[in-house]
């Protein structure tokens, strides 16, 4: 089966908690055939603008094949935050906003998954664990893509968002959340998590395969 070439929408750097530069990060993209990565360091309004101000400066500099994306994940946001960070995120040159849901392995603040799908400048809820039917649908209802993850722990709550995404219609993508080299994965595993999730061969397929071009679609 032709799955195509690897998307991969949530990476992390040394510029947050990752082992790699965005030079090593670009290199392991590259090595893995991804057509378009994303830089999604962790900020907060302490780090936000020195983030992305860094990851752009390497970015102008890179002239290969693979499209890269300047981004961000907020992370542990107060709910009534999200929004404000989010578009200062976007002020100072982010191309694409991730949002750390409610994960099942860590404290998120209640009400973070609802703040997120209700922000027209956030992109991808990440891991967002015991997602409620009412937050699925105002995903949709916003274009928000919602993360199936294959990172240890927060993929307990996988097949929960997948069950509760297709039953409203909201779009999925499988992601990383990468925070070192060993993290990436290619296109035929991304595409067995998403069968993991209980999702059918054509789900999955979409999940992998459609869903990351009608992301790009919205990030333009």
């Amino acid at each position: 089966m032709d799955l195509g070439r690897r998307y991969e929408f949530h990476t992390h750097t040394f510029w947050s908690d990752g082992v790699l530069s965005v030079a090593e990060l670009l290199r392991y993209g590259v090595v893995n055939d991804c057509v378009v990565l994303a830089v999604t360091d962790h900020v907060d309004f302490s780090n936000v603008e020195q983030v992305v101000v860094n990851q752009r400066k390497m970015l102008a500099e890179w002239d290969g094949e693979m499209r890269v994306l300047s981004g961000v994940e907020l992370t542990h946001t107060r709910p009534t935050k999200v929004a404000k960070l989010a578009r200062l995120a976007r002020k100072v040159g982010a191309d694409i906003v991730v949002c750390h849901g409610e994960t099942p392995v860590e404290p998120v603040e209640p009400g973070t998954n609802a703040a997120a799908v209700a922000c027209p400048d956030v992109d991808i809820l990440a891991h967002p664990g015991d997602i409620t039917a009412e937050e699925a649908q105002k995903a949709k209802d916003n274009g928000i893509f919602l993360e199936i993850t294959a990172r240890s722990g927060h993929n307990r709550g996988n097949r929960h968002v997948a069950e509760v995404a297709k039953k409203v219609g909201a779009r999925m993508l499988v992601n990383t959340d990468m925070h070192k080299p060993e993290d990436l994965i290619n296109q035929k595993r991304a595409y067995e998590i998403a069968l993991e999730t209980g999702l059918t061969k054509g789900e999955a397929r979409t999940v992998v395969c459609s869903n990351p071009l009608e992301l790009m679609k919205r990030i333009k």
